[in-house]
């Protein structure tokens, strides 16, 4: 049973090139589509079925017409996250499940007037479930609205998804230390700082995360035009590396 993911977008609600913006990194993604940073998001394949992590992409219902996935899981509701359902919602057809945090408040209107949607918020930190045989364990993080990561599981594959995040709790430390994940794609917004910053991570927090866990492949998303820039010049460690919109995570 193969489980592939695909980054889709590796950039925050900026995105890269930022809007106005003449850093060098930002020129180099105008000039170049490779360079590019849409919202964070993958498309998760495990044997036939496809599940899209995160809906921030806007114009996500043109990349994937009705009947080509089986459901979104989400991470939190906050908009760079979840803008692609809004127009999604009012199509026709068969409803789709949306797994995602129990936040009561969601996102604007989307829990009121859902449209083909039909949200399932209620999965719990810790606790497995399963979309079409994929083991999914949804694991608490720090971020400024209830958000969750998750580790996904086939019978020979472990993952782990850790974006939006300042760190980790250290329940979800913990577990992830207990359950060895092959890959760790996890939120890196910033350029190395002196102490963790307050909704995303940075080079140096991802770098103490893992001195505990121990994970051989460490990939960055959730990556800002600022660490883009701090990229040009300096490595990262040996078994870290930056994630690309298109990125492939073969994992069998």
């Amino acid at each position: 049973m193969s489980l592939t993911i695909r980054l889709t977008g590796t950039g925050g609600a900026q995105q890269v090139p930022a809007f106005g913006c003449d850093c060098a990194a930002c020129r180099r993604a105008r000039l170049q589509e490779g360079y590019r940073r849409r919202p964070c998001s993958a498309v998760v394949k495990f044997n036939d079925a496809v599940t899209l992590l995160d809906a921030g992409i806007p114009h996500l219902m043109d990349d994937w017409p009705a009947g080509s996935f089986q459901q979104f899981l989400l991470t939190h509701y906050h908009m760079d996250h979840v803008q692609g359902l809004f127009p999604l919602r009012w199509g026709v057809g068969t409803t789709i499940p949306v797994y995602g945090p129990p936040d009561e408040l969601g996102c604007d209107d989307l829990f009121k007037h859902p449209g083909l949607l039909d949200f399932r918020p209620g999965l719990e930190p810790f606790v497995v479930f399963e979309l079409q045989g994929l083991r999914v364990t949804p694991l608490p993080l720090n971020h400024s609205k209830l958000t969750f990561g998750y580790l996904l599981e086939s019978a020979h594959s472990r993952v782990a998804w850790l974006a939006d995040t300042a760190g980790l709790p250290e329940k979800t430390l913990k577990f992830l230390l207990n359950n060895q994940p092959q890959a760790m794609v996890i939120d890196c917004s910033h350029p190395p700082q002196e102490t963790t910053p307050r909704n995303h991570c940075d080079v140096n927090t991802v770098i103490a995360l893992n001195e505990v866990i121990g994970c051989p492949q460490v990939i960055l998303t959730h990556i800002s035009h600022e660490l883009d820039v701090w990229m040009m010049d300096n490595p990262l460690p040996e078994g870290f590396e930056a994630g690309y919109d298109g990125m492939v995570l073969a994992l069998d």
